[in-house]
């Protein structure tokens, strides 16, 4: 199936079995650049399998997955990984910073993997840092921070290497409401900045507003749903 016009990644037909359990049972999914989508559905819908196969962690049993032009499904999985260091970014619940090193650090990781400079990259991340408003806790570890300014830390994180791409696992599952708004508020803001598109996954209608269009997805089955407002 050829993927919609302009989309920068598309899926088709998605089937993925973990033994007797249909996880995915013919899953759609578009997004276009500088999108939001928002994936939804109830706990253990397939939202979070949908969210790894489009990232290239895991391989569908059937189905197409297109991404800027190219077949993900069928890249040797060191293709998949230079993807998701270069142009995908994840942000996920419990952030998963890194506990030995500063949040600078942290944020510039991504560079330093891809092999840029210490200087470089850390000037890199405190851009970002201060665009998410968490550059004063720069020298700070993880277990120093709050958990809305370490999920901050993490959206910088993601955003550090100029993804065409930024994958939310449930990015404010962990935060009280009024740390998941702000964390929203500055996520899909500095996303929509950088041109970068967000796949979304959430079960909270709150997050999801935040959103341009949303994808509900029960029992392994996706549909599309229009934005009424």
């Amino acid at each position: 199936m050829t993927a919609p016009p302009g989309s920068l990644l598309a899926a088709h037909g998605l089937r993925k079995t973990y033994g007797p359990t249909t996880a995915l049972d013919g899953a759609e999914f578009s997004i276009h650049p500088g999108e939001v989508v928002a994936v939804m559905g109830p706990s253990g819908s397939g939202k979070s399998t949908l969210l790894h196969c489009l990232a290239g962690i895991v391989t569908p049993d059937s189905g197409s997955i297109t991404y800027d032009g190219r077949e993900l499904t069928t890249m040797s999985d060191a293709e998949r990984s230079a993807l998701r260091r270069s142009e995908f970014g994840f942000v996920f619940q419990f952030g998963q910073l890194v506990p030995e090193l500063t949040c600078v650090e942290n944020v510039a990781l991504p560079l330093r993997l891809n092999g840029t400079a210490r200087k470089e990259a850390e000037r890199a991340a405190l851009a970002w840092m201060e665009r998410l408003e968490v550059d004063d806790l720069a020298r700070k570890r993880p277990g120093e921070v709050s958990g809305g300014q370490g999920q901050r830390v993490a959206v910088a994180r993601a955003l550090v290497t100029n993804p065409r791409l930024l994958f939310a696992d449930e990015p404010t599952g962990a935060l009280d409401s009024l740390n998941g708004e702000r964390v929203m508020e500055l996520l899909t803001d500095a996303a929509r900045s950088a041109n970068a598109a967000v796949v979304l996954v959430t079960h909270e209608a709150r997050v999801a507003a935040y959103s341009d269009r949303e994808i509900v997805v029960r029992d392994g089955k996706s549909r599309d749903m229009e934005r009424l407002v």
